[in-house]
């Protein structure tokens, strides 16, 4: 079984199905969640850094689609260099960001930023350790999601009908990068030799670009097949779970 559905990968479990037994996508588990009448399942969390709250309060007082969220997950690493040429891009775009940088972003470094970055963007810009994602994604105020491209990430986005700009890093990062960029069409890269200027173009261009309308505009169309998967009871990923189970059931027999 896999966290995903069919309708975003039907290729990829036709060809599993050629040589494997059958293959059944059961996600996005995150709106699967959401339809099991158990209030115990939400204490548990899929990481051991503390959110912080407290910035669904800020998105609230910015205006609709407007903000950029950035994060890079929970383990992704970076050097100084990269760090700080990428800050500077997100403040020359002039955008209003949410970022969640963990202290422990920059390889064998605390996460510091330059001084000038912190006082030029506190005006439109909020920093914070970590946060709420799939209420942050959630959230009106969001318009674009740069993103390390982790799954779980990239499902979230595509479930919340957020177009996103990616920068992988490892593992599977790179495919799910690809699959956005030239699959799906909600999404574009960053590349590694990561430069300031074409941050801030990325940014521009994700916010209020042609480009970045296209995005949002196919990223909408997945966010429907999203919840027909996971939500409507003829949803393929709730059908595939029912047939997860009763293969399950008959075969302790």
């Amino acid at each position: 079984m896999f966290n995903t559905f069919h309708e975003l990968e039907h290729e990829i479990f036709d060809a599993l199905s050629l040589t494997f037994p059958p293959c059944y996508g059961i996600g996005p588990l995150h709106l699967l969640e959401k339809t099991v009448e158990d209030n115990s399942l939400a204490s548990i969390k899929s990481t051991m850094w503390k959110e912080e709250s407290e910035c669904l309060k800020w998105l609230d007082s910015q205006a609709t689609s407007s903000v950029v969220y950035v994060s890079f997950g929970s383990i992704t690493v970076m050097t100084k260099q990269l760090l700080v040429e990428f800050c500077w891009g997100l403040a020359k775009s002039n955008y209003p960001f949410l970022w969640i940088i963990r202290p422990d972003l920059v390889i064998g470094d605390s996460a510091m930023l330059p001084p000038e970055f912190v006082k030029e963007t506190s005006e439109r810009g909020l920093l914070v350790g970590w946060c709420p994602q799939e209420q942050v994604l959630s959230h009106p105020s969001i318009g674009g999601f740069l993103t390390h491209s982790g799954w779980n990430s990239t499902l979230e986005s595509i479930s919340n009908g957020i177009p996103m700009i990616c920068w992988p890093f490892f593992a599977d990062q790179q495919p799910n990068c690809w699959w956005s960029c030239n699959k799906w069409g909600i999404a574009m890269e960053i590349y590694n030799n990561v430069k300031s200027d074409e941050v801030s173009k990325l940014v521009i261009e994700l916010m209020n670009g042609e480009k970045g309308k296209e995005m949002r505009k196919n990223v909408i169309e997945w966010k429907k097949k999203t919840d027909e998967s996971c939500v409507a009871p003829a949803g393929s990923s709730i059908a595939n779970l029912e047939k997860l189970i009763h293969l399950m059931q008959t075969s302790s027999k």
